[in-house]
């Protein structure tokens, strides 16, 4: 419904794994959902037809579900961005449930562009529909600073399964984030894994019998009961409460673990999964290879995490394959900002192969008008001059404390602009007020810092200069830079006022 209120044009649901129950795109009683590369692979799922879809150009976007891997599978198996947010971040309302907890509306499309409009679209808080739905910050996270640590697993041996052409892409990825300048940082991944095998080994498979519980007491005809799915949910019948209260537990003692070993980790890189096996493979071994390519994407939503999944590359047999990235709760749109960077180091051209498309087009990977604008209600408007501009060397201290460009505009007629003393890498500017008889306009930008990040942007400012407030063009008062008085009158400093203006 709130797509077709924003205009969009719905085409019709899709085929996927029974129960959303499956990582492969095997177990429908509709039939199996081909990759859209090869007929012979399978496509990923649960949310199989929603990703092949999209790669075969049917549609623009599409939907899926996610809860252990299904919107992040079939996105790397067939060339797509698979989003998926942060849990309850989408509304559920409609959704019929797999683990009603953890699960999570997904976003396939082909570009960065298009999975954060729709993102922008369907992030909306539903407490009256949804259960777990959640409000986003009023100032979320948008992007991570340049110097970024990202983590990587200390240990892969035994992890790919015998695969030997997705650790290439698997490379390929860590590579390019060393280029963009992130120290990438070997971490000890095994309490994820551990958390992982909680999801299928555990209660939460009780979750996903209580969700259909009613339909299997109609005694439903076993032609249409996929048997793989049902044994799997079945065996939710056999747990107790306080089995449940068990695992919880054990869940956040894992989590605990997870929060002390990734200490001072911005996000963490991770291959999306780690075969593409083929459809007859799927059907010799249907548990075994379901379960291995859930690796890494089972414990994310049982760990609170956001995760994008985006295309890296193609093996040897032209199959594609990638990576996910993962940040906390909210990073959304740090994650999308993040991945767009990623691809302009990758394609310093500015295109590459989307889907199953068999030529290359325009990214459409830039995110800069789609920023979400910020909550001035819950932020300190920043006017600053000079080094702190656009583009300047300072500015970067604005971008670590998320602040939001508002505006760009000038000061009232009362301000005389100095150059200080250099006492530190970079010159810094006065800003002075005075009688409008000697002062100009000079020119400024508008920041929205959020208000629990002002106070450490004020560390960072040195003496003589101070936070004061300064009045625009327009007669607002905004909080700015000032200079101490003595600033203005120490040996070195010059009156730049009229270069400003010919500027």
């Amino acid at each position: 419904m709130v797509f077709q209120k924003q205009g969009a044009i719905i085409v019709g649901k899709t085929n996927l794994d029974q129960f959303a129950t499956g990582l492969v795109g095997t177990r429908s009683p509709y039939g199996i959902t081909k990759n859209a590369f090869s007929d012979k692979h399978v496509s990923g799922g649960s949310s199989a037809g929603s990703a092949v879809v999209v790669s075969r150009g049917s549609v623009p976007v599409s939907l899926g579900t996610d809860t252990a891997g299904s919107g992040r599978v079939p996105a790397a198996l067939n060339n797509l961005i698979g989003l998926k947010p942060t849990v309850g971040a989408f509304s559920t309302a409609g959704v019929v449930p797999a683990c009603k907890s953890l699960d999570c509306p997904s976003i396939f499309s082909t570009n960065l562009h298009d999975a954060q409009l729709v993102f922008d679209i369907i992030a909306k808080y539903d407490g009256l529909n949804c259960e777990y739905s959640r409000e986003l910050p009023a100032n979320p996270l948008k992007y991570y600073s340049q110097d970024l640590k990202i983590a990587v697993p200390i240990d892969m041996n035994g992890l790919w399964f015998g695969d030997e052409e997705n650790p290439k892409i698997y490379a390929t990825a860590i590579e390019n984030f060393k280029k963009m300048g992130a120290t990438v940082v070997p971490c000890d991944f095994s309490p994820l894994l551990d958390l992982a095998k909680c999801l299928y080994e555990g209660t939460w498979v009780a979750e996903r019998y209580a969700a259909t519980r009613e339909f299997f007491k109609t005694n439903p005809p076993k032609k249409d009961l996929d048997p793989t799915v049902e044994k799997i949910i079945l065996g939710g019948e056999k747990y107790d409460a306080a089995t449940a209260y068990e695992y919880e537990y054990k869940r956040q003692g894992i989590i605990r673990k997870v929060n002390e070993a990734f200490k001072g980790i911005d996000v963490m890189l991770v291959p999306t999964c780690p075969l593409n096996p083929t459809i007859e493979q799927v059907q010799k071994e249907p548990v075994l290879v379901n379960s291995r390519q859930g690796t890494w994407t089972n414990f994310c939503n049982l760990a609170d995490y956001s995760g994008l999944a985006i295309p890296v590359g193609y093996r040897s047999d032209g199959l594609p394959n990638g990576v996910t990235l993962l940040g906390k709760a909210f990073e959304d749109y740090a994650l999308l900002d993040l991945a767009s960077r990623f691809y302009k180091t990758l394609y310093p051209n500015g295109s590459r192969k989307v889907g199953a498309f068999k030529h290359e087009v325009g990214l459409g990977d830039e995110l800069n008008s789609l920023i979400p604008k910020p909550d001035v209600s819950d932020s300190i408007k920043l006017a600053v001059v000079g080094a702190h501009l656009s583009g300047l060397p300072l500015n970067w201290q604005l971008t670590k404390v998320q602040a939001s460009l508002l505006s760009k505009t000038k000061t009232s007629a009362n301000y005389r602009l100095y150059a200080l003393p250099v006492t530190g890498p970079v010159a810094k500017p006065g800003l002075r007020r005075v009688s409008p008889e000697i002062g100009h306009q000079i020119e400024i930008e508008v920041y929205a810092v959020p208000k629990e990040r002002f106070g450490e942007f004020i560390s960072m400012v040195p003496e003589p200069l101070g936070i004061g407030s300064v009045e625009t063009e327009s007669g607002e008062w905004v909080k700015s830079f000032i200079c101490e008085e003595f600033g203005y009158t120490q040996k070195g400093t010059k009156d730049i006022t009229e270069l400003e203006i010919r500027y």
